[in-house]
């Protein structure tokens, strides 16, 4: 019997499954996705940065602006209550007098007058006029704060209605020579200053402005509502914040309404509090316009792949199934149903290598239908092939494990492959199939095979061929003891393969 030892079998090509596809494509779509919501974040992100820094930069211009001009009037109440104290003041006239204490602050725009209180609380000068009209404030907080406390420095009261206009009053305390009280100078900062301020701001929609005194009463408000002037929100946590740190930002409810707002201030030592405020939805505004495009044609990515992956993919499993049938067909003898030569040579090779790695024995059974010649020429091919066919069947249900390979080796020839199978075992499976094949035969038929054994654990320097000459004598054996029996045989110890020696 002649055979022929495959040293080797090309590698298949590497193909693409429609598993790997669709797993790559939703990984690719999972990353994507990923990075786009990444992308998003960090726009967003930036949305809130810009938010703050804008306004900060209004808080602190707007700060700014005021602290400057309060302290300048400032400038001028210090100067009437240092010129007070001059012992000529009261000796001069009236018009001299008022060139000694007041400046042109007292003039300015939106500024009121500036007037001078005794000790008593009733008006003696005023800026605006030589003979003021008798006026008495000594209920007001800011004269009890003056006579009560020789530290209380400049004093801003809450906005008020005075002289016809509603603002707040900025006071210091006279002090004699020798530290009792001797009056306050007061002048007042109408709340159409702060209008005229922040009329000259161009806000986007969603920003507002609120200023606070130190005690946490609102000054104002832009845009301006009237009915949040006087109002005191000390125990807004926000504006508790805002009071007590130089700078920062809060997200809560807004200071005047129910909408989430982006809180901003800056105040530092300023005797007024500015917090400049921004609506969350106006924050985010832009960056939902770029989300949802970007949305939109990431979704139309995601479709896109999702239709390119589902047609690539059923092409791949037409070819696939293509394919295995060629396999099938390249691989299966037409007839039987069982492995071909071909396939049979590519597994004991596999079978050999792993055997040789695991020092497992590696069984073979050579089995021929006995007589068949003469049968097939008496019965006919169609006969003889249904033979052949009956053969396979009871070769196929005695050998079932994963590993096994049947195949028609050629002619009336059949070979079995039993991976880690020893040799008692391996006649055991032999006895199976021949008793099986004489039971289905029956005495119609009178048909038989002969099997012939071997097994081998394959030294890490041989070849299959030992094992495959031993099956192959120990059938010529089996046949010619009689026939319809199995016999064994086992291989002789294996010489180094040349290509190994050499």
């Amino acid at each position: 019997m002649r055979w022929t030892r495959r040293t080797g079998q090309a590698k298949p090509p590497w193909r693409l499954s429609a598993r790997t596809l669709v797993t790559c494509s939703i990984s690719t779509i999972i990353g994507f996705s990923a990075i786009c919501a990444s992308v998003m974040i960090d726009l967003r992100r930036g949305e809130e940065v810009r938010a703050r820094q804008s306004l900060e930069n209004l808080a602190a211009g707007i700060g700014a602006d005021i602290s400057r001009n309060i302290e300048l009037y400032d400038l001028s109440l210090r100067a009437v209550a240092a010129n007070m104290l001059l012992p000529e003041i009261n000796a001069v006239s009236k018009p001299v007098r008022h060139l000694i204490l007041f400046d042109r602050a007292s003039t300015a725009r939106n500024f009121g007058v500036i007037q001078v209180f005794d000790s008593n609380g009733r008006l003696t000068i005023d800026s605006a006029t030589l003979d003021p009209r008798p006026e008495d404030r000594s209920d007001a907080d800011f004269f009890h704060v003056h006579r009560d406390r020789a530290d209380a420095g400049l004093q801003l009261s809450r906005p008020a209605q005075h002289q016809g206009h509603v603002s707040i009053t900025l006071s210091r305390r006279i002090s004699a020579a020798d530290g009792r009280f001797a009056g306050v100078v007061a002048g007042s900062i109408r709340l159409g200053y702060f209008r005229d301020l922040f009329s000259r701001l161009s806000l986007p929609p969603g920003v507002g402005l609120t200023v606070f005194g130190r005690d946490g009463t609102v000054i104002v408000t832009a845009p301006f509502d009237a009915e949040a002037i006087g109002r005191n929100l000390a125990r807004s946590p926000a504006v508790t914040r805002a009071l007590t740190e130089p700078s920062g930002w809060s997200s809560s409810a807004g200071l005047l309404d129910d909408q989430p707002r982006l809180l901003v201030w800056r105040s530092a030592n300023d005797p007024l509090v500015v917090v400049a405020s921004r609506t969350w939805d106006s924050v985010y505004a832009v960056w939902r316009n770029e989300a949802a495009q970007i949305g939109a044609m990431m979704l139309a990515l995601i479709v896109f792949v999702l239709a390119a992956t589902q047609v690539a993919a059923r092409e791949i499993q037409l070819r696939t199934r293509v394919e295995a049938r060629l396999e099938r067909l390249a691989t299966t003898d037409p007839l039987t149903g069982l492995k071909n030569r071909r396939k049979f040579d590519e597994t004991i090779e596999i079978e050999w290598r792993r055997a040789q790695r695991a020092q497992a024995p590696l069984a073979l059974l050579m089995i021929d239908a006995d007589h068949f010649k003469s049968y097939n020429d008496t019965h006919g091919h169609q006969a003889g092939d249904q033979v052949l066919v009956g053969i396979a069947v009871c070769i196929s249900d005695s050998v079932r494990r994963a590993g096994d390979c049947a195949a028609r080796y050629g002619g009336e020839e059949f070979s079995v492959l039993l991976p880690g199978t020893a040799e008692a075992d391996a006649l055991h499976v032999a006895e199976t199939i021949r008793i099986k094949v004489a039971l289905w035969a029956g005495e119609d038929r009178n048909t038989s095979i002969s099997i012939g054994v071997a097994s081998v654990t394959p030294a890490r320097d041989s070849d299959w061929s030992g094992l495959l000459n031993a099956a192959d004598r120990a059938l010529y054996m089996a046949k010619a003891a009689g026939r319809n029996r199995c016999m064994t045989m086992t291989p002789p110890k294996p010489l180094p393969s040349p290509s190994l020696a050499a």
